[in-house]
């Protein structure tokens, strides 16, 4: 059985399609599609059910993924277990939306340039979707919000950024954070994110409750609905913000210093993992920092 049918089998249900595998895959529809058809032949199931374009894996493919997922991984820890220096093969790094606009494009350069044989796989995601994904064994490491919850045995976090809360205000609006929130439409960080806690804390401290606009998990388009004039936000003071804030007014929060009132980002893996040279690695390129308020 080839390896690489089970990694394309994987790509369809992953991608929901044979299409969308295919170019994940930089391969043809029909040669995956007659990919996953050698292995229901090998196999003697029916292994995708097929409506319009969609594909979705059947009972049967369900229960032989975990297994066929370990195969593939396995294989893939081959070429780097020839490397002496354990620097060679794929390293699965999850990111949240402002590390890979932050955090990680210099990391980046610097793994390429150290580790020439070491490839990147980005994979964007909420911290919650990457948290989940790292669990599964789908990461191998992930940048994202610190849980709000003591982590599982086994699993290590780093502190690369400790971010301070402030209000967001466009440019020519005046007045202190909680008279601004108070006379303008409020655009709330998500508050099923990880990192909205620290913004709710200080409402609730403060006996505030501005007048809810939106809520959005993406800081980007926050920052950018603020210079337009939209309305007001409290963020974390995240890396890149001043290139996307360019139009806005950037208040300072009374204890921004604490802990309750700031999010931390955290490189996350596990204790035991299967590229221990290739995350320390990442762990310098990304400079990584003791913990302090207002980092970076």
């Amino acid at each position: 059985m080839d390896s690489r049918y089970l990694k394309s089998l994987i790509a369809v249900i992953e991608c929901g399609s044979i299409a969308d595998a295919a170019r994940n895959e930089g391969l043809t529809a029909a040669a995956v599609s007659q990919r996953v058809q050698a292995l229901e032949r090998e196999l003697g199931v029916e292994l995708l059910s097929r409506a319009g374009h969609a594909a979705r894996a059947t009972e049967a493919c369900n229960a032989l993924l975990p297994r066929a997922r370990s195969i593939v991984r396995e294989v893939a820890l081959l070429a780097g277990d020839a490397d002496a220096r354990g620097l060679t093969g794929t390293l699965r790094i999850g990111a949240i939306s402002t590390a890979l606009t932050g955090l990680l494009p210099g990391a980046l350069r610097q793994l390429t340039r150290e580790a020439p044989q070491l490839r990147p796989a980005i994979v964007p995601g909420t911290s919650r979707s990457l948290y989940q994904a790292l669990l599964a064994g789908e990461l191998d490491a992930a940048i994202l919000v610190a849980p709000p919850f003591a982590l599982p045995r086994g699993w290590q976090a780093q502190v690369l950024r400790q971010e301070e809360l402030i209000l967001l205000a466009r440019r020519g609006l005046r007045g202190d954070p909680a008279t601004l929130l108070r006379q303008h439409p409020y655009i709330r960080y998500d508050p099923h994110a990880w990192g909205a806690r620290p913004a709710q804390h200080y409402l609730d401290d403060n006996g505030l409750q501005p007048a809810v606009l939106c809520d959005l998990d993406a800081l980007e388009t926050i920052a950018i609905l603020v210079a337009d004039g939209v309305g007001v936000s409290l963020v974390p003071r995240w890396g890149g913000i001043d290139k996307l804030a360019s139009g806005c007014r950037m208040h300072a929060i009374e204890g921004s210093e604490q802990q309750r009132y700031r999010r931390d980002i955290v490189l996350l893996s596990a204790t035991q993992g299967e590229r221990p040279r290739m995350l320390q690695l990442l762990q310098q390129a990304l400079q990584v920092l003791a913990p302090g308020p207002g980092l970076g």
